[in-house]
Order: structure tokens, then sequence, then C-alpha cells
């Protein structure tokens, strides 16, 4: 994990333990976040996948508490095998329990971004987590089941686009371009979906190594970390007093 906001260098530090570890699971965060590693003359980005991919021989797991959005999962998954990695598809598995992203959480997040001034990359990536926590939010399971799928998107649909025309001043959507384009991603990554809360359990069980790849900051949690409008936290200015230059940086 990293200690600060982000950007400290996590992904070079994975990809060097990595060589000694059997198995890779990004465990939190969205597309707003990118590991970069350089192998060779080759530079990889990487904000979904786990920086692992690049070792033959090593299993990648993109956990439960992972927000994913098909499409950029998809678009990395393409440009790894084009330079001749994940040659074997079972080297990859996603949580059947990773909420997905979907185009009115993107929307919703640049739309309330204008009032709150976070600095959001508006990748729709905060209001996923607001759905995963109201219990209202989409899981890779359930995008594997069309009937559920279509229920839920409904429900939410009858919510955001209130939401997103009433406060937001914002256009809604239509229940038939997302879920066309979503069972569309359906077709593309089913095989990959996996129970991998039991996998990693059955893995520690046989003493496999697993290296767990953090996404974000420390300091960009909701409870530790800054908020809007709000003074700093006390612990906060007893480390600018001690250290002023560093908390500077």
């Amino acid at each position: 994990m990293g200690a600060q906001w982000g950007d400290e260098g996590k992904g070079k530090i994975v990809d060097l333990l990595t060589r000694y570890a059997d198995i890779v699971v990004r465990f939190q965060g969205g597309n707003n976040a990118g590991h970069t590693v350089y192998l060779k003359d080759q530079k990889f980005v990487f904000h979904l996948m786990p920086s692992g991919v690049l070792y033959d021989d090593k299993i990648c797991v993109i956990g439960s508490g992972v927000v994913v959005d098909p499409a950029v999962l998809l678009e990395e998954m393409t440009e790894i095998k084009k330079r001749g990695y994940l040659k074997d598809d079972s080297h990859l598995m996603i949580s059947e329990e990773a909420h997905l992203i979907l185009p009115y959480h993107r929307r919703i997040d640049v739309a309330k971004d204008r009032v709150f001034k976070i600095g959001t990359t508006g990748r729709g990536i905060g209001p996923a987590y607001e759905d995963k926590v109201a219990r209202s939010g989409i899981r890779m399971a359930d995008l594997l089941d069309l009937k559920i799928f279509r229920k839920k998107l409904e429900a939410n649909l009858l919510q955001k686009n209130a939401f997103l025309s009433k406060v937001l001043k914002e256009k809604g959507f239509g229940f038939s371009e997302i879920f066309e384009e979503y069972s569309g991603y359906r077709r593309q990554l089913a095989k990959y979906v996996k129970d991998t809360s039991y996998f990693l359990f059955e893995a520690s069980r046989r003493k496999k190594k697993i290296l767990f790849e953090g996404a974000q900051g420390a300091l960009l949690d909701v409870d530790h970390g800054p908020t809007p409008l709000s003074p700093p936290p006390i612990r906060w200015q007893a480390m600018r007093a001690r250290a002023p230059a560093l908390v500077r940086r």
C-alpha cells in the first residue's frame, strides 16, 4: 500500500516482489489508478490488471474490492495479449463479487465534482463505491445472469435518471443502450469470473505465496484521508509541527 496519496512507485515495487509470489491480487480501487512498469524497452501502464500479468507462471486475481469498468479492462487485456502476454486465460480471475462501473456512475462523478471540487478523474469510481455500500450496486455475478442484471439495471436507472435530471441537471440514460453494451462485455468476460475468495483460501492452505497489490495511497481512505471543506485532522497538525518539509512534499 502507498503511504501517501498515490504515485509512490507501488507498481515498480509490486513488479519487483512478484517474482517471489505465486499469486498477485489487485484488491481495491478502480481504473483511476495506474501502475507503470518498464520491462526492457517496453512500457506497460496498468489500470486494472495486476502487474503480475507480465509473468507467465503467475496467477492474477482482480478481487472483490475492485470496481471494474469492463471497457477499460477489455482494452487492457487486448493490448497485453497483442504484446505476447496472458497467453493462458486461466491465469486471470475476476471476483464474482467485484462491482461494475456503469455509464451513469461516470456522469454522476463528473457532475458532482463541479460542486464538491474533489478533483476526481471522472471515471465513476466514487459513485460505484457509493452504490456498493448502499447495497444497490451491480456485481460481476449479476452480469452473468441477464435476468438479474436486467432487474437490477432497471431499478437503478429509475433512481439514477431522476437524480441526474432533477438534481444534477444532466441527461439520463436509456435502458437498452446500457443493457446491450454490457451484455457484450458479459460474453467476453464470463470465463474469467470465479469465486476468488475460495480460490485464495485454498491457495493459502497450500502455503502459496500471495502478494496483495494496492491501487491507492492510504491518505485517499475515506476515514483517514482529507475531506473537502473540512479542517485537517489533529494528527496532520502534529505531523506538520514535527516534519513540515516532509508534509509539504
